[in-house]
């Protein structure tokens, strides 16, 4: 059954919104083991849940979809938001399956690959010669003065209530076997909020027996909740953003206190990798699972690697990884000449010799 209609009496819908929802637009995304990865973790096991199966390849499809639901069940037909690629993929992907317009705004040097993307969908999309909140402001401004429904994140509660599905999801997928962690990047701190919404709720349905303890990760170089966290604070300092993991390249998040209470409520923690940390742990992740990511939906696997070395994660914890998006969403800024390929001649010759096998006697 479609995601949302199976949790339609837990989202807040009107009678009849769900009736648009395009069949089979938004599916259960798998759970998938991965033993190695969690041998090279050290962790008891490791499971992911990866969102790059979803319709455009995030995770903000179903925060988009709910919202483009709610948007026709109002009579609006032209939504916009702000984004660095996956949220305007996203409601670009779902307008364009519902006849409906998406007015993008988008960050100079957005991925060449998301940007495909609208394009291909046709969405009304202005590149901001600025930063993503440059493009957030600007695009608030625009849907206010233009009427268009603003599917923005903190501008709107829908987003929390559709991602949350992702949480009520995981909750039954890993109902005979709970987590004791659940990892998991964080940018404007929506996703965050919204996972652990859904899993409170299915704790409180008896589905889970308790609440994993949630990991939230961020880089570094975009780090300003796990910083507040860390100072046992409330007070989140905007900070000039600088990390090759544009989906939660985030310097002002909109949604920091509620991840805050989030991550604080399940007794987790919020920490910070280094780009190298991130693009070394995917790349390792990709070899042990078979899940190619984006940088920042790596950013948990490494920050898990850091809670172990730590001690804040035990050896025989079992640990869910949220994998937010996929790999191919910027497959452009990994460079074929990082590896050395081997080139043959079309002959077992020049294969054996490639390989170092011998040549048969």
């Amino acid at each position: 059954m479609d995601t949302l209609r199976r949790y339609a009496d837990l989202l807040p819908l009107s009678p009849g919104a769900l009736d648009e929802l395009p069949k089979g637009w938004l599916s259960p995304t798998p759970l998938i083991d991965a033993p190695a990865m969690a041998k090279a973790l050290g962790v008891g096991s490791l499971r992911i849940k990866d969102e790059g199966r979803n319709p455009t390849g995030s995770l903000k499809d179903r925060s988009s979809t709910l919202a483009a639901l709610h948007a026709m069940s109002s009579g609006q037909r032209d939504l916009a938001c702000a984004s660095t690629g996956n949220a305007a993929s996203s409601l670009a992907g779902i307008c364009a399956n519902l006849g409906l317009t998406a007015h993008i705004f988008v960050p100079d040097g957005t991925p060449t690959a998301k940007l495909d993307q609208l394009r291909m969908f046709g969405a009304d999309v202005l590149i901001v010669r600025g930063s993503y909140d440059d493009a957030y402001y600007l695009c608030r401004d625009a849907a206010k003065e233009f009427g268009w429904y603003d599917r923005n994140c903190a501008t709107n509660p829908y987003l929390v209530e559709g991602k949350k599905t992702c949480g009520l999801e995981l909750a039954e997928q890993m109902a005979a076997e709970p987590a004791d962690w659940v990892s998991v990047a964080v940018g404007d701190g929506c996703t965050v909020t919204a996972v652990h919404k859904g899993l409170t709720e299915m704790v409180r349905l008896g589905v889970i027996p308790r609440l994993p303890r949630i990991l939230g990760i961020q880089p570094e170089g975009a780090s300003p909740i796990a910083l507040a966290f860390q100072e046992d604070s409330d007070q989140v300092r905007p900070q000039v953003v600088s990390s090759t993991a544009d989906s939660i390249s985030v310097g002002r998040p909109r949604n920091a206190l509620r991840a805050l209470r989030a991550v604080r409520a399940s007794g987790g923690s919020l920490q910070t990798v280094t780009d190298e940390e991130m693009l070394s742990w995917r790349e390792r992740l990709a070899g042990a699972s078979g899940i190619f990511a984006e940088a920042g939906a790596a950013a948990g696997i490494a920050g898990l690697s850091k809670a172990v070395a730590a001690g804040l994660v035990g050896p025989d914890d079992r640990v869910v990884h949220i994998a937010t998006g996929t790999g191919l969403k910027d497959a452009g800024r990994i460079k074929a000449s990082q590896t050395q390929f081997r080139y043959v001649d079309p002959t077992m010759e020049s294969t054996r010799q490639a390989l170092g096998r011998p040549s048969p006697v």
